[in-house]
């Protein structure tokens, strides 16, 4: 008799790629677990429950394709809020029966690998919930461990001194006080924004600009969205398959500088106009590779925001003369009306790289010129992305090497799938893969079928083990610098280089052209799993 909490396979989280996974791999007739420290399924989305908080992929991209899923579900908007997204995932639960093979409110705190059984054992909640499992598979996502900066006296502030990612569940409103916002990524844009409309006073803490596109936000009906699910069988064909992610996003086959200006301008008016990522990825092949081809995308960009804004001097901190960095190097947020809101009088700017934050004491901030009485902190810092959620959890592969150790120097990994040393350990969405280039839930379609084949190769070899070996681990990261060389990320301190952390080892840590991943995927499939070693 196996017992309760032996399993072929134990995923970890929740969000699109966890649940994917749970519903294909218990198709396949897997005994499977789902654990989530969280009380919902939705992963980052139960979580990100601060003012504002909306996804900044379109729908229908950002859902499922499995019909069962999307036959009966309407949207009310565009770009859903974070409530509706709340609700679409508690549909995909019911539809497809999930729940009754999940445990929430269960957070994994140590895994280690055993060389006997080929088995892991996993611990959560302190150990009061133990599971073993052939495979683990990790499905926690980018953006799963929030990064708070050093900042003298910020645990002196108070109560309401939030992180974006751990905001109130109960909620906080900002209503009628006075907000103090440090960062301005996709959290800070969203919080921003909303602050301004309803907040006696908001004071915005920029260290870097962001270069936010507008979202060009619609509301859905559904009657339209009846309509159009016809077509969406051939539409999710075209998003899961080259060129992914977005199945009406197309980038030309031509480079910027190799059209007449007047030609480009249109090109970059009708990516504009039509909202969303089209203006970041759906223009001409060479922005993001070419320096001078991106800089006719800044220059497109820096002078529309720039006519948005009243105040020269809030102009130029917020769309600089000069690039800061190359544009979209740094994930562009989606904005609604975020540029406007520097005009307002209850709106200030403050540019901590010429006046940094000196101390924090309760409901102040202070910098170098100048001090602010606030009633609410909001800390739209961002996250230790990609590795700092798996590296939090004590993992020891083969003869106890830990996680933490074996990265300490670097990410290395093959494909993002894998890691030399940890048997059995398979990664989602996760570093070295094309995670944040590549939509939540194509990839969560994409990677998970590869990984569903990749078991199935297993069961019909008989092998009992899967990991990938040091040669394949250093080839994928040594490509991976390849591609940050040859291209313009790599000249950029975002967190898509691991840069936005202290001391962290600098290195891309996501593949930024998902077509091209998703063929390495299919390669390595094709050519019995090159890279893998099975026992």
């Amino acid at each position: 008799m196996v017992p309760d909490n032996d399993f072929d396979a134990v995923i970890i989280g929740a969000g699109f790629n966890g649940l994917y996974q749970l519903y294909r791999l218990r198709q396949e007739g897997y005994r499977v677990r789902l654990i989530d420290a969280e009380a919902g399924p939705g992963g980052v989305w139960q979580s990100n429950c601060y003012p504002g908080a909306r996804v900044d992929s379109h729908v229908p991209n950002y859902e499922f394709s499995i019909e069962a899923v999307w036959r009966d579900w309407v949207w009310t908007e565009r770009f859903p809020a974070r409530d509706e997204l709340i609700r679409y995932f508690e549909h995909i639960d019911k539809v497809l029966d999930l729940s009754r093979d999940i445990d929430f409110n269960t957070r994994l705190e140590a895994a280690s690998f055993d060389s006997a059984s080929n088995k892991w054992s996993l611990s959560a909640n302190g150990g009061s919930a133990t599971y073993s499992s052939q495979y683990m598979i990790l499905a926690t996502g980018f953006g799963s461990k929030p990064y708070i900066p050093d900042l003298p006296g910020i645990e002196l502030f108070g109560n309401d001194c939030h992180h974006t990612a751990r905001w109130p569940k109960q909620g906080m409103p900002l209503d009628n006080k006075r907000v103090g916002v440090i960062g301005t990524g996709a959290s800070g844009v969203q919080v921003i924004q909303h602050a301004a409309q309803v907040a006696d006073q908001v004071v915005v803490f920029q260290r870097t600009p962001v270069t936010a596109i507008p979202m060009s936000q619609q509301s859905l009906s559904k009657a339209a969205q009846d309509t159009a699910k016809a077509d969406y069988p051939e539409m999710f064909r075209r998003r899961n398959a080259p060129p992914g992610s977005f199945a009406d996003i197309e980038r030309l086959n031509i480079s910027a500088l190799d059209v007449s200006e007047l030609e480009r301008n249109r090109v970059y008016d009708q990516a504009w106009d039509k909202g969303g990522f089209h203006f970041w990825v759906g223009t001409f092949k060479d922005v993001l590779t070419n320096e001078e081809a991106n800089r006719t995308a800044y220059v497109y960009w820096r002078d529309r925001v720039r006519a948005i804004i009243d105040d020269p001097k809030s102009a130029e901190l917020l769309a600089p003369t000069e690039p800061p960095y190359p544009f979209g190097t740094k994930r562009p947020s989606l904005e609604q009306g975020y540029y406007q809101c520097f005009n307002q009088q209850n709106v200030d700017l403050i540019d901590i790289r010429a006046d940094p934050i000196t101390l924090i004491s309760p409901n102040k901030v202070a910098t170098a010129n100048a001090s602010f009485d606030l009633d609410i902190l909001v800390l739209a810092t961002g996250f230790d992305a990609n590795t700092g959620g798996l590296v939090a959890i004590d993992i020891q592969g083969r003869d106890g090497l830990s996680l933490a150790d074996a990265w300490s120097g670097g990410v290395s990994t093959q494909l993002g799938m894998a890691i030399a040393g940890f048997p059995n350990m398979l990664i989602l969405y996760g570093p070295q893969s094309s995670a944040s280039f590549c939509n939540g839930p194509v990839c969560a379609e994409i990677q998970g079928e590869w990984l569903v084949d990749l078991l199935a190769h297993m069961t019909t070899n008989a092998y009992a083990t899967v990991e990938s070996t040091p040669t394949a681990d250093q080839a994928w990261t040594a490509h991976l610098d390849d591609v940050a060389n040859s291209s313009l990320f790599g000249q950029t301190d975002s967190w898509y280089m691991g840069a936005n952390i202290p001391h962290k080892p600098r290195q891309l840590l996501n593949y930024p052209n998902s077509d091209a991943y998703l063929d390495r995927l299919q390669r390595c499939a094709a050519n019995g799993y090159d890279g893998f070693v099975f026992t």
